[in-house]
């Protein structure tokens, strides 16, 4: 068998396997870190801006638009502050609106599925991601009040189906800061009668109901703590809207009626302004952002302005992210210096043999940096495949906490730069190596041992 250059580094490698393998997997962890947080930093863009649809403006009563934004699309918390139902109706003969969907946030399911009660139109004119409108997985739109409708994400997690009842709960169970939080509103069953297909989006995780629902709900608690239990007979208790199923285990019913000014409440707003064809973004949006802004009752922010704020924000961590990955990517071609280096005065006598043999000095140096350079694309190989099973092990995790649907994809001349860093800076390793491999005197290190 022919003694080739490929064969020597083969054996080089492993004959000190150990060694081999955790210089390896150093570079290989390096690169996949390094590769996953690019991956994830665009896609995660991406998908925020995907997930909030095609409206212009989010107004609400939260203190900063960022909140606005982050509680009022994508479910961070439920909105603190209220806007009534009066101030609703002024700010919608404001301005020319394509469309202006109210919605309360507050309640959820099992103290973790948020739940959003709106209106026909939100299913009708808003658009979860731009173009693209609701479709059904199965099931149909809400009708009537005590109705749901599921996002993919929440039926799944919640492993709700047509058909299914279900109670709500006031607030989430984990938010101590909110006495009321973990009230289960038992008075009352919802039927699911829907489940969205999915949309990639926040809203995937959250459930919907009529605006009436949830102030039909809010409204008993109030009459309740009021000391109005409701044991007169009402004039309208045989009409159509009190003569529903839904009432849990009570003779006694409330109406759209009775609710007050007080009751019809909502948390959030979602405004589209009417634009012209083949036209996005309409030409009085300026015009009508800075009047909304004047008014210091409310909060009024533009998705995609918040999500670029909040991205220049995380974009400075993520920096720092990506210097650590660098960092430990300096470190392994340091690994591997120190791993050749070891191994060289343990192979004077190999090299000495191999220069007997007719092995001149340059190609001895060229073994070394090419063990050196093999050890480094070794390891990026692995770390190309341990970045797509991280990107999805963190795509998985994003889609079951926060909604979103990140499709993160290895960008080939990403990769290419990536790996092609690791080579070199692995080759670079290996100069000091190579060197002490070159000058190894051959005489001396041919001696007879002991």
């Amino acid at each position: 068998m022919a003694l080739t250059d490929w064969t020597i580094i083969q054996r080089s490698l492993t004959s000190r396997l150990f060694s081999t393998v955790t210089t390896t997997v150093t570079v290989a962890v390096a690169v996949a870190l390094l590769l996953t947080l690019l991956m994830m930093r665009d896609a995660g863009r991406k998908a925020f801006a995907r997930g909030s649809g095609d409206m212009h403006l989010v107004i609400s009563a939260d203190a900063s638009p960022l909140v606005s934004v982050l509680n009022g699309v994508f479910h961070a918390n439920a909105p603190r502050r209220p806007i009534t139902w009066a101030k609703y109706e002024q700010l919608a003969a404001s301005a020319p609106w394509d469309y202006f969907v109210p919605n309360q946030l507050g309640d959820s399911y099992q103290g973790r599925i948020p739940v959003m009660a709106t209106t026909h139109e939100f299913f009708t004119r808003f658009m979860p991601n731009p173009g693209e409108s609701w479709s059904l997985a199965s099931g149909r739109f809400f009708e009537k009040n005590f109705e749901i409708v599921a996002g993919a994400s929440a039926a799944a997690s919640a492993r709700l189906k047509v058909g299914d009842r279900i109670q709500l709960t006031h607030g989430a169970a984990s938010n101590t800061a909110d006495p009321d939080a973990g009230h289960q509103h038992d008075e009352f069953l919802f039927t699911v009668v829907g489940v969205l297909a999915p949309t990639g989006g926040s809203h995937d995780r959250a459930l919907f109901t009529t605006l009436a629902s949830s102030w039909l709900m809010h409204a008993y608690d109030r009459l309740e703590r009021e000391g109005h239990h409701h044991d007169h007979d009402h004039e309208h208790a045989d009409d159509e809207e009190c003569d529903h199923d839904h009432h849990h285990d009570h003779g006694e019913l409330i109406c759209e009626e009775d609710l007050t000014d007080q009751d019809r409440l909502i948390t959030g707003i979602y405004g589209r302004l009417i634009t012209r064809a083949n036209s996005d973004t309409p030409a009085n949006l300026p015009q009508v952002f800075d009047q909304l802004r004047r008014d210091s009752t409310i909060t009024v922010a533009s998705p995609r302005q918040e999500i670029d704020r909040l991205f220049t924000i995380v974009g400075n961590i993520d920096r720092v992210f990506v210097a650590m990955a660098v960092v430990v990517m300096v470190s392994s071609g340091i690994a591997i210096m120190v791993a050749l280096y070891n191994s060289m005065e343990q192979r004077r006598r190999q090299i000495a043999v191999l220069r007997v043999l007719g092995c001149s000095r340059p190609r001895v140096f060229g073994l070394v940096m090419t063990e050196s350079a093999t050890l480094g694309l070794a390891g990026a190989a692995v770390g190309v495949l341990l970045s797509l099973a991280g990107v999805r092990a963190a795509a998985e995790t994003l889609k079951s906490q926060v909604g979103l649907a990140i499709e993160p994809a290895l960008s080939p001349p990403v990769v290419l730069v990536v790996v092609a860093a690791a080579v070199i800076l692995a080759s670079l390793a290996g100069i000091i190596p190579a060197v002490m491999a070159y000058r190894t005197a051959v005489a001396k290190n041919l001696r007879p041992i002991g």
